[in-house]
């Protein structure tokens, strides 16, 4: 997938977690309508508290993912069966070297066909594909996050306007 030469960005403010809700819903139907098996690879970024598991976990129940959810912080990769999609759930928090997921095998995992959803995508900076989309939350309030949308590829583009258009939210002020 080649990038956007000029990210497209959008900045939205989500009230509360169910404004995460909302947009993670939004994002789920976006992803099953562009590609049936969830081809894509998001970024979560965001300090300490800023909703990144938070929205994963929303984006996860709304694909349809039963039963426990579990951070991936500490296994590094969560994997999930929706249909025949298959869905991974990476958290790099606590890498001190990009090389540790070479090191960890996750270039297959990478390789493989279906959703990638990334934590603390920094931490892994040169070993990872780039992303469809990047969401960026940042504390405003205890439930109120300003979250900055960008669209890095075409299919991250296809996939933000179709979220935005479904969630129906418009850009903060």
């Amino acid at each position: 997938m080649t990038l956007i030469h000029t990210p497209i960005i959008r900045t939205l403010t989500w009230p509360s977690e169910a404004g995460c809700a909302r947009f993670a819903a939004a994002t789920a139907a976006a992803l099953a309508e562009i590609d049936a098996s969830l081809n894509a690879c998001i970024e979560l970024q965001g300090n300490l508290g800023a909703g990144k598991t938070t929205f994963a976990r929303h984006l996860l129940r709304a694909l349809g993912v039963q039963g426990l959810i579990k951070s991936p912080t500490y296994a590094l990769m969560e994997t999930y069966a929706v249909g025949p999609a298959q869905i991974a759930h990476f958290d790099f928090y606590r890498f001190s070297d990009p090389r540790e997921g070479l090191d960890a095998g996750l270039r297959d995992a990478f390789a493989a066909p279906g959703l990638k959803i990334s934590e603390w995508p920094d931490k892994a900076a040169g070993f990872l594909p780039a992303a469809d989309l990047v969401i960026d939350s940042d504390t405003m309030t205890n439930d109120e996050r300003r979250v900055t949308l960008a669209a890095r590829t075409p299919r991250g583009a296809s996939l933000l306007q179709a979220a935005i258009d479904r969630a129906a939210l418009e850009p903060a002020a």
